[in-house]
């Protein structure tokens, strides 16, 4: 079973011009079964409101006959649950729930797709890739504006990228590497399988719902022919000076060093993405003078450089500690706000909770923050975002009593009422 896996990552690596024709023997019981220990039990459920744990109790039984079916080509998509989830400033993003069964299918097929596609996946790409993160990709980004010669950043968000996939131009990009008519029409059966909301099925003729586990390797494949592969092989040869981009998801950075590199990518890649059915968010696509040389353009002037945001950080031209150009990095405002807003959620749901255990959730919520925000410079916005937590904290705790005796002093002193302080956990980032 893995051994079919590695042969295939072996021969995609090797021949990158092989064409894969015949892949679905690779899915058997024993590689379902495989694949669903790598599941994650906790998802909700789907249009048939099965459980993972109701699937799980006759396992043997279902990937059985979802072998069957699939081998028979009998195997049916069904549509997907459509919930919103809170996206920042009012706004909300639609995420799409499948069947328990079918995220089964779903990941046996993404974990085939991930070991063709990822020796063809460009270093420069970091989202959704195994062994990749988006602090490499930060990592990445602050090399090339402290050690290359960047001096003009554009910055660019694709609107509503999941739901903008093209059918058509997926399907053909697909078939340039895989050419297993079981595959191929598994992944037309999902693009075509519609969304259910309040219990009426839409059809979509574009765009893959988010939350299904093929959509991430699904949408990396259209930005790697739409986006990557054409700023690689055939922009940058066009280029006068230094250029480099760097993407996450549908999120992605270029930095040039001379200012018509930056205009003309500007122009190309919002013709580029509009070939492809996308389109460019323009309140959140910028070109922008940034990096040490233009910092020592304008200190004479005493103008403050311009910032951008990517990844939930906002990056800021600054000096360090030896007087040197530093890239300073600090949580946005809408990380921020997002995180308090959750918190402050969390508390008024659950007032009721033992001091102790509510305790333990705000200590383990303030620690995935820190896990992910603790680089250089953050340490003082990290302290803010904790002093927050803990005034919420006493708000609510004060709520349950008109007579409280909740005073500073008191709780200072208190054992159950400590919070983690943040520390520097990349330091290398």
């Amino acid at each position: 079973m893995l051994t079919k896996l590695d042969e295939i990552a072996v021969k995609a690596r090797k021949d990158k011009k092989v064409i894969f024709t015949s892949l679905a023997h690779i899915i058997t019981p024993d590689f379902l079964k495989e694949t669903w220990k790598m599941m994650n039990k906790k998802g909700a459920s789907g249009v048939d409101g099965e459980t993972t744990k109701e699937f799980e109790a006759n396992l043997d039984e279902r990937v059985k006959d979802i072998w069957e079916r699939m081998k028979a080509k009998r195997y049916k998509a069904p549509p997907v649950r459509r919930v919103e989830i809170p996206k920042g400033n009012g706004k909300t993003r639609p995420l799409g729930i499948p069947t328990v069964e079918d995220r089964l299918v779903q990941r046996a097929i993404a974990r085939i797709l991930e070991v063709i596609y990822e020796p063809e996946f460009l270093d420069f790409s970091y989202g959704f890739r195994p062994k990749r993160n988006p602090h490499q990709a930060l990592k990445a980004l602050r090399n090339c504006i402290v050690k290359q010669k960047v001096r003009h950043i554009f910055e660019a968000d694709i609107r509503g990228y999941f739901n903008n996939i093209n059918h058509r131009w997926l399907i053909r990009m697909i078939k340039l590497k895989i050419a297993d008519p079981i595959i191929v029409g598994m992944i037309g059966k999902w693009l075509r399988a519609g969304v259910m909301t309040n219990g009426v099925i839409t059809r979509n003729e574009e765009g893959t719902p988010q939350g299904g586990p093929i959509s991430p390797i699904l949408a990396n494949i259209y930005l790697h022919y739409a986006l990557d592969l054409w700023f690689e092989k055939k922009f940058k040869t066009y280029t006068q000076g230094e250029a480099y981009l760097i993407r996450f998801a549908d999120d992605y950075v270029a930095c040039f060093q001379y200012k018509r590199d930056a205009e003309k990518f500007a122009r190309y890649s919002e013709y580029r993405m509009n070939k492809f059915g996308l389109e460019l968010a323009e309140e959140k696509t910028r070109l922008i003078p940034f990096g040490r040389y233009v910092w020592e353009r304008i200190e004479g002037h005493r103008e403050k450089p311009e910032s951008f945001d990517f990844l939930g950080f906002r990056h800021i031209s600054g000096f360090g500690i030896n007087g040197q150009f530093a890239l300073i990095r600090k949580p946005t405002v809408k990380s921020c706000r997002k995180f308090l807003d959750k918190v402050h959620k969390w508390l008024k749901g659950h007032s009721h909770w033992k001091r102790r255990d509510q305790q333990k959730q705000l200590t383990s919520m303030l620690k995935g923050f820190y896990q992910y925000f603790s680089l250089y410079h953050c340490r003082n916005k990290l302290m803010y975002i904790r002093e927050e937590v803990v005034k919420q904290w006493i708000r609510s705790l004060r709520r349950r009593s008109q007579r409280h005796k909740l005073y500073w002093s008191y709780l200072t002193n208190r054992e159950w009422f400590k919070l983690p302080y943040p520390g520097l956990i990349h330091a290398d980032v």
